[in-house]
Order: C-alpha cells, then structure tokens, then sequence
C-alpha cells in the first residue's frame, strides 16, 4: 500500500504550467498546512506538557530524523542557544548519517535502525530526556530504532509524521501526526511535510522555552549578543522596559551581557 506522503500528486503536467499557475497552485497546496497542524494541537499540547517538567529536571529534548526531517531538526535545536540564552546540550538534533548529511546525503543511513541508538549513546541519555523522531514517511528505520530503544530505556518518546497508522506512531507515546496529503510534485516531502514539521518543531521549543522562563512579556531576554543587530534590538527592551535612554540601556547591556541581567542589575541598583 502506498502511504499518502507517496501517493500520487493532484497535479500533472507540471512541466506544462506556467510559472504564475506553478506558483499559485503551490500556493494553494501549502495553505492546507496550517488545517493539518490545527487538528493535532491538543496532542502538541500534550507532548509539550510531558517535556518541560522532565527539562526542569535537567533532561534534554533529542530530535532524530534522516535527510530533509533531520536537518529540519539540526535547524530548530540549533537557533534554541542564541534565541534563548540556553546551553547548546538542552535541545540536541541528531541526523542519520551525522554532520556530513546535513548538506549531502549518507547512502544508506536511515536503513540502520541501530544507527541512532549509536549516535544517542554519545549523550548518554537518562530516563528525564526526551526523544521526538521526524519522519515524513513515518517509516525510516533509523528513526524508529531511535524512539524503540528510548522508549525500552524509560525515556518520553514522540514523533512527528505525515502519515496515518505508521510504524513510528505506534512506537512511541504521543505520536504527532500532521495528515497534508500528497505533495505538489509526488513524493517530495521537503515541501507540505516539511513545512508542517518545522511549524510544530517552533510550537514545541518556543512554547518549552517561553513556560522555562525564557521570555518576559513578548521579549528574548535571554538571546545572545552576536551581532549589532541583537544589540540594538536588546538595548530597545532595556529602553521599554526602564524608560531610559538608548545609550545608556546599551551600555547596560553591554556590561551586563544580557538583557534580564541588565534589567536586574538596573532595578537592584
């Protein structure tokens, strides 16, 4: 049976569109995204309500996936540390085929089914971590291996799919199943599949953060300072948060490092 990220797409002749009838029937297909999302918040809800006390209890989040899934999840783990001021071991994303398949594929890597429990071992994960395995296909063995042996060694398991009644989904405990429905160009799941992963990969680690305490009001207060641009957008929070002047909120925060230390320091005063 073909599973329904594999089925056939509602389009043909692509070749024949134009660019204007390409664009607005992609257009058209992505928009159905947010629908399939909207179905699963209150199992989103639920899996985010399963991590934030086990990361309060000093475990981690792991993300496991093979090509386009892996790399979504290297992206979301790795903008966590300067979004939110976190040590870069809080949120982890590990890739079938490790480093090198983030901008070329590894033949063959997402066939190993022990290859992640392998690359997991490296951490040494413990009962308080969590393990979400992305897989479009709901199918890739690497990710399945992964979740199966957490799940034997106590850890919270959870998976993000485009499919219905997939291996993944049974091997976890909250499966998170996100249905769009074929892809524009058959098959290709960087597309609809991939852009509902990255939707619910941001709900999970901004909500985690934000509930962590790693925003006041609306702000990053804890994001760090790489560049002039956080700099600035740093001191403006300074500036709202304690009326004062813009020269002398980025002196604070450049003394102190951070916008909450700033602030503190300020009101403490």
């Amino acid at each position: 049976m073909i599973s329904l990220t594999e089925s056939s797409s509602k389009y043909d002749n692509l070749e024949q569109m134009s660019v204007k009838e390409l664009l607005d029937n992609i257009n058209n297909e992505d928009s159905t995204v947010h629908t399939a999302v909207n179905k699963i918040l209150p199992q989103i809800e639920k899996v985010v309500e399963k991590i934030i006390p086990r990361i309060m209890k000093g475990g981690r989040l792991f993300y496991v996936g093979a090509g386009t899934s892996g790399r979504l999840g290297i992206l979301d783990a790795s903008e966590i540390p300067p979004t939110y001021g976190v040590p870069d071991d809080i949120v982890i994303g590990l890739i079938a085929g490790g480093d090198a398949a983030i901008r070329k594929a590894v033949e063959s890597a997402e066939d190993d089914e022990n290859g992640a429990w392998r690359d997991l071992a490296k951490f040494n994960p413990k009962e308080n971590d969590s393990i979400v395995g992305i897989a479009a296909s709901g199918g890739t063995p690497y990710v399945i291996g992964a979740v199966n042996d957490a799940k034997k060694e106590g850890l919270f398991t959870s998976c993000i799919t485009c499919n219905e009644g997939t291996k993944l989904a049974a091997a976890v405990d909250i499966p998170l199943e996100a249905i769009v429905g074929p892809e524009f160009v058959t098959g290709s799941t960087r597309m609809k599949s991939g852009t509902a992963q990255k939707l619910i990969l941001n709900m999970l680690t901004t909500t985690i953060m934000i509930k962590l305490g790693r925003v006041r009001g609306n702000k990053m207060i804890d994001m760090q300072l790489t560049n002039n641009k956080l700099i600035e957008r740093g001191s403006k929070m300074i500036v709202d948060e304690l009326a004062i002047e813009m020269d002398d909120a980025r002196r604070l925060l450049l003394l102190h490092g951070s916008v909450r230390n700033a602030i503190e320091s300020y009101q403490s005063s």
